[in-house]
């Protein structure tokens, strides 16, 4: 006899619908978020095998990055026109298809082609699957799934130097593209089998803002490129920098001026009416100044300061990653509970004690000394990261959560670029400043000085050399002294600029939502 077949449990089958697409959405975003800064300790070997120089070599970061700032804008307008699940499950496999052309990849054109098509299809997961997220779950659950999305996107930076270390150590730099193969394969299954179909595409073939996209690919990769190039260029010392700043500018207005008079425009501009999301997305370009700021930094002062190699700078970097991992779904219950701006201002207590813990460093410092800071730099990011994504996306009605998803996350894109070229920029001058204050004490009226370049002296004549030749080496000696001393004081520097920067945004909070998976939509009438 037959058993009898067990009754279907609507409600069961919902919820685990439910968190399948949260799954496939954060792992879609983390791909991506991981191939934003995986590549980077593998320049060195691709450089080598495609026989490209370090200028062009840097295209494989720049075109990527481009890219992905051109087409999250652009997702919210994309869903509508192919549907919100076609695209999605569009922009998986091509992600997938395209990290295995990267890996494939025997010249830098071809590289660099792939990248760019992978950066495309990368920008469109990461806004889409975040805006997924907000549809999917209702308001009072927002802060579990976006504790899941968040664990890519927090500790995505920080893992993927430490991933993109390990593979090139131990196999071969295509393998960092070829990794994305099964999850890229289990996330499209995962969306197949579990996203609702589109319920309805709207026809609006005839209607594609073609002008709008035009000019939003201009201003971006305009800006995107000198964000990426400018302290190479010398900055405003180079024309193309002064022509990449124009026609940024000049595009930028005329995209903003258009989007705002069409009727159908391909980035919705008028999701800013909402306070939130406009005081949010300014807030998240701070964020992401700290966020990918900082971890830019910090293997640049491993490396050379510590002497590091790249896998020991991603072990450095990984105990914060974790902190943040753990963090996430604590903070995913918290978040829904209190005031999501109390929060915010919290985290930013935290991070910017760390900016401040990190910015006394010293040439003493080692290892040991920076587990510490990073650690709460973690933790205090996700303080910030979840609520802040409540507060600014919270608000917004279901219909307008695509775009502001995009805008939001664009912003923090930006900031992370911005705050990167801003960075490296003053790093090189504060060390020009220090040095030369540090240089001017090297005198034959210091004493110090004097005694110091006598027994370094000393020290080379009795190894062998000619008093000559050892005056010179003690020199080159204190010289290098010189130049670590004046490294370390202009990395402090950048940290305790990150920190004010987190200080001077917060009254911003005052003009945001106050999450808990509720509230109102404000905005400006």
């Amino acid at each position: 006899m037959r058993k009898a077949d067990h009754p279907r449990n609507p409600q069961r089958e919902a919820e685990i619908h439910k968190w399948m697409i949260a799954i496939a959405a954060s792992l879609s975003a983390i791909l991506e978020v991981i191939d934003t800064s995986i590549v980077n300790v593998a320049l060195t070997d691709m450089q080598s095998t495609l026989g490209a120089t370090l200028s062009e070599i840097g295209w494989v970061i720049t075109s990527y990055a481009i890219a992905t700032v051109i087409m999250i804008p652009l997702s919210a307008w994309l869903g509508n026109y192919f549907g919100r699940k076609r695209y999605f499950v569009f922009c998986i496999i091509g992600f997938t298809v395209f990290s295995v052309m990267c890996g494939l990849s025997r010249t830098l054109p071809m590289l660099i082609l792939s990248r760019v098509l992978q950066g495309l299809a990368g920008g469109g997961l990461l806004a889409k699957a975040q805006s997924i997220l907000f549809e999917t779950f209702p308001k009072e659950e927002h802060g579990k799934a976006q504790g899941i999305f968040g664990i890519g996107v927090i500790a995505g930076p920080a893992i993927g130097p430490t991933l993109g270390g390990w593979i090139t150590t131990n196999y071969s730099w295509p393998w960092i593209f070829f990794i994305n193969v099964p999850f890229g394969i289990a996330a499209t299954w995962m969306m197949l089998a579990h996203l609702p179909a589109d319920s309805k595409i709207r026809s609006i073939s005839d209607k594609v803002d073609w002008a709008g996209i035009g000019l939003l690919i201009v201003s971006l990769g305009s800006i995107q490129w000198l964000l990426e190039e400018g302290q190479a260029e010398g900055w405003f010392e180079s024309r193309l920098i002064v022509t990449l700043a124009l026609t940024g500018l000049v595009s930028l207005i005329l995209f903003i001026w258009r989007e705002l008079k069409t009727k159908h425009p391909a980035v919705d501009l008028h999701v800013l009416r909402h306070r939130s999301v406009a005081a949010g997305s300014i807030f998240s370009a701070v964020l992401g100044m700290g966020l990918f700021g900082a971890i830019f930094a910090i293997p640049i002062f491993a490396q050379t300061v510590l002497q590091m190699t790249p896998q020991q700078t991603g072990m450095l970097l990984l105990p914060g990653a974790l902190a943040s991992a753990v963090m996430m779904p604590i903070m995913g219950k918290v978040a829904s509970k209190y005031d999501a701006r109390i929060l915010i201002a919290m985290g930013a207590a935290v991070v910017v004690s760390s900016m401040f813990m990190l910015g006394s460093m010293t040439t003493q410092t080692g290892e040991d000394q920076l587990f510490a800071p990073l650690l709460i730099r973690g933790v205090g990011t996700v303080m910030m990261f979840l609520p802040l994504s409540l507060s600014t996306l919270g608000p917004v009605p279901k219909k307008d959560l695509p775009a502001a998803s995009g805008f939001y996350n664009l912003t923090r894109q930006l900031g992370g670029s911005i705050g990167i070229a801003v960075l490296t920029t003053l790093l090189a001058q504060r060390h020009e400043l220090h040095r030369s204050h540090l240089v001017e004490n090297i005198s034959l009226y210091n004493p110090i000085a004097v005694d110091r370049l006598q027994t370094l002296s000393q020290l080379f004549i009795a190894r062998g050399f000619d008093p000559v030749r050892a005056q010179s080496q003690a020199l080159a000696l204190i010289d290098r002294t010189i130049s670590i001393q004046a490294t370390v004081m202009s990395f402090g520097d950048i940290f305790r600029v990150v920190g004010i920067a987190f200080l001077a945004s917060l009254p911003l909070l005052f003009l945001m939502g106050r999450g808990r998976g509720g509230g109102k939509a404000s905005m400006d009438h």
